[in-house]
């Protein structure tokens, strides 16, 4: 019994090791586990990534991973320097039709939205009343007239007395004086004549402008005076039609030389998006002087628009067509990159080379126009530049060009025998 006491005494420290053994086996497969993990996970990616540069080599078609791309040769030729500017259309003329004398609206005889030119009737005011007046007036004339007659007559005869002094000389001064107020008397009458006349025109009320009549602001039949504020109609002159434009003070000395030589300044107006043209048109003028605010100065372009197409207070893109730059170095602006493909930021294009690959190339741009921009230095005419498909290349890259075959490495000839 006491050895068997012993002996169970004796196994206690042999299982507590086998205890403590087992979690450590299995600390120690799940390590091995996760390195494994990790190793079949780097080179999963490694192989993606491979067969992927692989497949990007081999997409230009071409043996050797030639890349496909679209190129432009480099050319000499003129380039345009435009300023842009944002503005908004300004009509020329702008007026309110009043009426310059009061009455009833007989009859309006325009349509709205309708054009017009200077001098086309708009509306009828009551004339009666004016006519009326040009009566009174044409018989106070006929009367003050035959008064002067008569006032002449007597001093005739006056002046035949006063020499035989029949009569007073204060007599016939008194009489002079009459024939004096009698010939003031008739021209005031004549001037009554010519305002009634002028009344009667004011009643048939015509277009002061050529332009385009808005919304009509009365109806026949309502009483207008002169004190109206709203007034009858308002024409806009649309044809020609301006626009008023704002750019840098830079620019100022520039253009008014431009101006003082007589050159012909050319504008062009495109729509909010700045993608379609809506009209050409001139520069005619320039502000007298500069906002201290904004530093910038108003120009004022003008358009013949006689498609309508241009509208009053409209929002326009202004593209000012400052100078055309003579024999420049010219590529499309797709070809221009920017990065810094030898560790240092520049503006480059990949040039084509010789034997069909490309090399990296700093150029410095000049004065670009839509989608051609003017080389200052780092090109000639006749290089050949990509356009499409730089991406994907590198310095030294093979490039297989649009419609050339493909580059293949020459077969062994034969040796004879």
């Amino acid at each position: 019994m006491i050895d068997q006491g012993g002996g169970r005494g004796d196994a206690g420290p042999q299982d507590a090791d086998a205890r403590t053994a087992a979690p450590r086996g299995k600390r120690l497969a799940i390590a091995i586990a996760a390195v494994v993990v990790v190793l079949l996970a780097t080179l999963i990616f490694r192989i993606h990534q491979h067969a992927r540069e692989a497949a990007m080599r081999g997409k230009g078609g071409g043996p050797g991973g030639a890349i496909a791309v679209a190129v432009a040769t480099v050319a000499r030729g003129d380039i345009p320097v435009r300023i842009p500017a944002l503005g908004a259309i300004t009509p020329l003329a702008t007026v309110v039709v009043k009426t310059q004398i009061s009455g009833q609206l007989q009859r309006i005889a325009f349509r709205e939205g309708q054009m017009v030119r200077a001098g086309d009737f708009l509306a009828q005011i009551d004339p009666r009343p004016y006519e009326a007046a040009l009566n009174l007036a044409k018989a106070a004339v006929d009367r003050d007239s035959a008064l002067l007659a008569n006032a002449r007559l007597d001093l005739t005869r006056y002046v035949g007395l006063i020499a035989e002094n029949a009569i007073a000389e204060q007599q016939l001064d008194t009489q002079r004086a009459l024939v004096k107020q009698y010939e003031g008397a008739v021209l005031g009458d004549r001037a009554q004549i010519r305002t009634a006349e002028l009344n009667l025109q004011y009643a048939h009320i015509v277009s002061p402008i050529g332009g385009r009549v808005g919304l009509r602001q009365v109806d026949a039949g309502n009483y207008v005076t002169p004190g109206d504020a709203n007034g009858i109609v308002v024409i806009t002159q649309l044809q020609p039609i301006s626009a008023i434009f704002s750019i840098p003070e830079d620019n100022v000395n520039s253009i008014e030389r431009r101006l003082h030589e007589g050159a012909t300044l050319e504008v062009d107006a495109y729509d909010r998006s700045d993608s379609t043209k809506l009209a050409a048109g001139r520069l005619v003028t320039i502000d007298n002087q500069i906002d201290a605010s904004t530093g910038t100065f108003k120009l004022r372009a003008l358009f013949d628009n006689k498609d309508g197409r241009l509208f009053p207070n409209q929002f326009v893109n202004i593209r000012l067509l400052e100078q055309i730059l003579h024999d420049q170095t010219l590529i499309p602006s797709a070809a221009v990159r920017r990065g810094a493909p030898r560790g240092v930021v520049t503006t480059f294009v990949y040039l084509v080379k010789a034997d069909r690959t490309v090399a990296v190339r700093p150029v410095v741009l000049g004065v670009s126009a839509g989608d051609v921009v003017a080389v200052t230095s780092g090109l000639e005419p006749g290089n050949v530049v990509v356009t499409d498909g730089g991406d994907r290349l590198r310095d030294g890259s093979a490039v297989r060009l649009p419609g050339a075959p493909s580059r293949r490495p020459d077969k062994p000839r034969a040796r004879g025998r």
